[in-house]
C-alpha cells in the first residue's frame, strides 16, 4: 500500500505547492512527540518510583511499581482537572471552541499545534484569494456572454430582415432600373456588410441617395439596439441615453454617416477588443484605426465596429475562458479535498501519539468549519459553468461539453513500450548489416566513391540529426515527468494529445530504423549496378513530406499540425504573437542550422534534377548556393530577434527583451564572420573570428546561467545557484554548467588548421551537429525548470484568457 505522503506529493498541484499544507514538516512534529516521550517514560516511572518509595506506608521495590506509577499519573490527571483556575493558567495549553487556549502537557504537542493552525491559516488565506479571484472572473464571463448573446441575436435579426428587404427591392428595381450591371449588388452582400465592420471606400461612395439613407436608418436601428443590449447587461454611455445617439445616427444630414454599408458602430466607450495575434487580425486592427481617423462624422476614433470575424473571435475567445475557469475550479476544488485529507491523516497521528483526543477533536472541528472546508460556493459557480457551456458552446450535447471540460487522459498501453524496443532492435541490426556492407564495398575509404559520399552524407544526415533531437525531447519529457515539471501547461498543450516520452522515443527510432532501411536498399542497388540509385534519398524525402503533411488522423496528427503552426508563426515572425512553445522551438532551430544547410543541398540537388547526372558541384560552387547558406545560417537568429522585439512592444517595453535580440545579433555577426573567414583564411579574419566568437558566446553563456536557468545568484542559499532546486544533488548543476561552457566552445574547431581527408571531415562535421543538439537537450530542461519556478512563485496554474467586451475610460 502506497504511503499516504508520497501519494499526496504525487498529487499536489505542482504550482500551487507552497499553499499546500506542509505535512512532512507535520510529520517530523509528530515524530519529535514520539521520541520525546519514549525517553520520558523511564525518568517519569523512576520519579514515580522514588516518590512512593520515599513516602509513609513504603513497601520497598516491588513489581507493581509500574502499576502504582500509571495510577499516580491518572490521579494526577485527575486532580489536574480539578485544580482551581489559578492552577490552569498557569500550565501550557491548547486551543479551544472559542478560539482561546486550553491545556497542553508537553512542548512539542503545543509546538504541533501551533505550526498546525499556521499552516490552516495560510491554506485559508490562499483558498479564500482563489475563491474570489474566480467568483469575480466567472461574474465578469456571464456577462460578457450575456452581452454577445444580445449581439448575436440583434445582427440575426437585422440580417433576416434585410435579406427579405433585399429581395423586394431587387424585384421592384428589376423592373425600373437599367442592366444590373449598372446597380450596387447590395442584396448578395447586404448581410456581408452588415458584418463585415469595415466598408471599403468603393462601397461608401457607391449606390443611390435612396439607399444611402435606407442603410442610414438600419444602421441606426442596429445600433440602438445593441446599445440598448448593452445597457440592460449594465454597460453606460458618456453624452446622453440611446434616443440621443439613435436622433444623431438616423439624421439625414449627416454626411459621413454610421450606416454606411451598413456598418455597425459600437458606442465609444465600449469596444471588442481581439488581441492582433495573427498578421490578418492585425491588418484588421489597422485597417479598423484608419477608417476612424478618417471618418467625418464625429465619432470617436476608438469606437469598435461589430463584424462577423469579431463575433466569432469574441465567441472563441469566451468560450476559451469558460474552460480556464472551469479548469481553475476543478483544481481549486482538489486543492481543498487534497487539504482536507492531510489534516484528517495528520490528526489521526497526532491522537494516536500524543493521546489528546480533546484537543484534536477541537482541531478537527476547525478545519470542518474552515472556509476550505465548507464553503460551496466554488462548487455551484462549477455547476453553472457546466450548464452554461452545454447550452452555448456544446449545443446541448453533454458528451460534447464534458470532452472540452473534462478531457480523457490518454491510457498508456504497452504497444507504443513494445513498438520501441521493435524498432530500435531493428535499427541495431540494420546498422550492423550497413556498416559490414560499406566496409566490404569500401565506401568510406580513401579510394571509394566520393558521389556517395557527397550525395547520401547530406539526406541521411538530416534525418540522424532529426531522430537524434527528437530523442532528446524525449528524455527531456521523461525527466518534466518525473521532477513534475508542468510542461504541458508552459507550452500550452492540450494534455489529452500531447506527446509522451514514449510516443517521442518511437518517433526517434521508426526515423533511424527508416533511415538505415533505406542507406542499405540504397547501398545494394548501387553495388548491383542500378540506375537513379540516388533517387532513394529523394523517394525519403518525399515519404517524410507526405507523413507531415498527411490529413488523416494517423501518426500523431495533433502533434504534426501544431508543430507546423508553430513553425509558420516562427517563419512570419514578427506578425504572429509570440508564446512559450514559438520562443522554444525558436531556440531549438539555432542549433540546428547544420540541418537546414543540409535541407538547402537536399532541395538544390533533386529540385534541379542533378541526380541524374551526379552533377554534385552544380549546388555547392555557384554563387547562389553561397548566398542562400548565409542566409540559412542566419535565418534562426534573425527568427528569435523579431520575436524578442515583438515581445518587446507587447510586454510594456521590457528591457530585457532587447538584450534577449542583442545576443541573437552578436550571434549573427559571429557567424558572419567565420563564413568570411572560411572563404579568405588570413590571420586578420582569424582574430576578427576569435573576438566576434567570443564575445559571442560570454553573451550567450551569461544569457544561459542567468536569464534562461537563473543560476549565479550571489545571495542564494545555494552556493552560485537558485534558492529553489528541484533535483536533490546540487553537484549535477555544477557539471550542467561546466558542460553547457564547454560545448559552446565548439566554434573554437574553425579556426583550427585541422588537415583531414573527406570521410574525416564530414564525420567531424556531423560530430560537431550532434553535439551541439545534445547540448539544446540539455539546456532545455533548465529553461523550463526556471519557468515552472516562476509559475509556482506566482501560483500561476492556469491560463488567463482576454475577455473581448471591455469599457473604456471616459472623462
Amino acid at each position: 500500500m502506497v504511503k499516504f505522503s508520497r501519494e499526496y506529493e504525487a498529487s499536489i498541484i505542482p504550482e500551487w505547492k507552497a499553499a499546500f499544507v506542509d505535512y512532512k514538516c507535520l510529520k517530523k512534529l509528530i515524530k519529535r512527540i514520539k521520541v520525546a516521550r519514549r525517553d520520558a517514560a523511564p525518568l517519569l516511572l523512576a520519579a514515580t518510583a522514588a516518590s512512593t518509595s520515599g513516602g509513609a506506608g513504603s513497601y520497598g521495590f516491588s513489581v507493581l511499581d509500574p502499576v502504582r506509577a500509571l495510577t499516580a499519573r491518572f490521579a494526577g490527571g485527575a486532580r489536574s482537572a480539578a485544580a482551581s483556575p489559578e492552577e490552569e493558567g498557569e500550565e501550557e495549553s491548547l486551543e479551544s471552541d472559542s478560539g482561546e487556549l486550553v491545556q497542553a502537557t508537553d512542548k512539542h504537542e503545543q509546538e504541533f499545534l501551533e505550526r498546525a493552525d499556521e499552516e490552516l491559516d495560510k491554506v485559508n488565506k490562499f483558498y479564500a484569494s482563489q475563491e474570489s479571484e474566480l467568483l469575480s472572473r466567472g461574474e465578469a464571463l456571464i456577462e460578457q456572454l450575456r452581452i454577445l448573446a444580445d449581439i448575436k441575436r440583434i445582427l440575426a435579426d437585422h440580417a433576416a430582415a434585410r435579406g427579405r428587404g433585399g429581395r423586394a427591392a431587387a424585384l421592384g428595381r428589376s423592373a425600373s432600373m437599367p442592366p444590373p450591371s449598372m446597380s450596387p449588388s447590395l442584396n448578395g452582400s447586404s448581410g456581408r456588410h452588415l458584418l463585415s465592420g469595415l466598408a471599403s471606400p468603393q462601397s461608401m461612395s457607391d449606390g443611390s441617395v435612396e439607399m444611402q439613407q435606407a442603410a442610414v436608418a438600419e444602421g441606426a436601428a442596429v445600433a440602438e439596439e445593441v446599445m440598448a443590449a448593452l445597457e440592460r447587461n449594465g454597460v453606460s454611455f458618456v453624452g446622453g441615453g440611446i434616443a440621443g445617439k439613435a436622433k444623431k445616427a438616423k439624421d439625414g444630414n449627416n454626411k459621413q454617416i454610421m450606416g454606411r454599408g451598413a456598418l455597425l458602430q459600437l458606442p465609444a466607450t465600449v469596444r471588442i477588443d481581439i488581441p492582433p495575434t495573427s498578421p490578418g487580425r492585425a491588418a484588421l486592427k489597422v485597417w479598423e484605426e484608419l477608417v476612424n481617423v478618417l471618418r467625418k462624422d464625429g465619432a470617436d476614433p476608438a469606437a469598435a465596429f461589430v463584424h462577423r470575424k469579431k463575433v466569432q473571435h469574441a465567441e472563441k475567445n469566451i468560450r476559451d475562458a469558460f474552460l480556464a475557469l472551469y479548469q481553475g475550479l476543478e483544481l481549486l476544488k482538489k486543492f481543498s479535498s487534497l487539504n482536507v485529507k492531510a489534516f484528517t491523516k495528520i490528526l489521526k497521528k497526532f491522537v494516536k501519539v500524543s493521546e489528546q483526543q480533546r484537543a484534536t477533536d477541537l482541531f478537527s472541528e476547525k478545519v470542518k468549519g474552515s472556509p476550505f472546508s465548507s464553503s460551496d460556493k466554488v462548487l455551484q459557480l462549477a455547476d453553472e459553468v457546466e450548464c452554461i457551456f452545454l447550452r452555448h458552446f456544446a449545443g446541448n450535447d453533454r458528451k460534447v461539453a464534458m470532452k472540452y471540460l473534462k478531457p480523457q487522459q490518454p491510457r498508456n498501453t504497452h504497444m507504443i513500450t513494445f513498438l520501441v524496443g521493435l524498432f530500435t532492435g531493428t535499427f541495431v541490426s540494420l546498422f550492423i548489416i550497413y556498416s559490414v556492407l560499406a566496409h566490404v564495398a569500401g565506401i568510406f575509404s580513401s579510394t571509394g566513391s566520393p558521389a556517395y559520399m557527397d550525395i547520401v552524407y547530406h539526406v541521411f544526415s538530416m534525418f540522424a540529426l532529426i531522430s537524434l533531437h527528437v530523442f532528446l525531447y524525449g528524455c527531456n519529457l521523461f525527466m518534466w515527468k518525473s521532477t513534475r515539471i508542468n510542461h504541458n501547461f508552459i507550452f500550452d498543450f492540450a494534455s489529452s494529445t500531447a506527446l509522451t516520452h514514449r510516443d517521442a522515443f518511437l518517433m526517434s527510432a521508426s526515423i533511424m530504423c527508416t533511415v538505415v532501411l533505406s542507406l542499405v536498399i540504397n547501398l545494394f542497388l548501387r553495388n548491383a549496378g542500378a540506375t537513379y540509385t540516388d533517387a532513394l534519398p529523394g523517394a525519403l524525402l518525399l515519404l517524410s513530406t507526405g507523413v507531415l503533411f498527411c490529413p488523416f488522423n494517423i501518426f500523431y496528427r495533433s502533434t504534426r499540425y501544431c508543430f507546423m503552426r508553430v513553425m509558420r508563426n516562427i517563419i512570419f515572425s514578427p506578425f504572429y504573437k509570440v508564446l512559450m512553445a514559438d520562443f522554444f522551438m525558436a531556440d531549438q532551430l539555432t542549433s540546428q542550422i547544420p540541418l537546414l544547410r543540409h535541407m538547402e543541398f537536399a532541395a538544390c540537388y533533386f529540385m534541379a534534377g542533378t541526380f541524374r547526372n551526379h552533377a554534385y558541384e552544380t549546388c555547392t560552387t555557384s554563387s547562389q548556393y553561397t548566398h542562400l547558406a548565409y542566409v540559412i545560417s542566419f535565418l534562426p537568429y534573425y527568427w528569435r530577434a523579431m520575436q524578442c522585439l515583438r515581445r518587446y512592444l507587447e510586454e510594456g517595453h521590457d528591457i530585457n527583451q532587447l538584450a534577449n535580440a542583442g545576443k541573437y545579433v552578436s550571434a549573427m555577426v559571429a557567424a558572419a564572420v567565420r563564413f568570411k573567414y572560411a572563404a579568405a583564411p588570413t590571420p586578420l579574419w582569424m582574430w576578427m573570428v576569435i573576438i566576434s566568437s567570443s564575445g559571442a558566446t560570454i553573451y550567450q553563456l551569461y544569457w544561459d546561467f542567468v536569464m534562461d536557468w537563473g543560476f549565479l545568484n550571489p545571495k542564494s542559499k545555494n552556493l552560485w545557484l537558485r534558492d529553489q532546486l528541484i533535483l536533490k544533488n546540487k553537484s549535477i548543476y555544477y557539471v550542467s554548467m561546466m558542460l553547457n561552457l564547454a560545448l559552446r566552445l565548439a566554434w573554437a574547431q574553425s579556426v583550427m588548421k585541422l588537415h583531414l581527408g573527406r570521410v574525416e571531415s564530414r564525420l567531424l562535421d556531423f560530430t560537431l551537429a550532434s553535439l551541439e543538439i545534445i547540448r539544446r537537450g540539455h539546456w532545455n530542461f533548465y529553461r523550463l525548470e526556471n519557468e515552472h519556478l516562476n509559475n509556482a512563485g506566482k501560483f500561476r496554474a492556469v491560463k488567463t484568457v482576454p475577455l473581448p467586451f471591455r469599457e473604456l475610460e471616459t472623462d
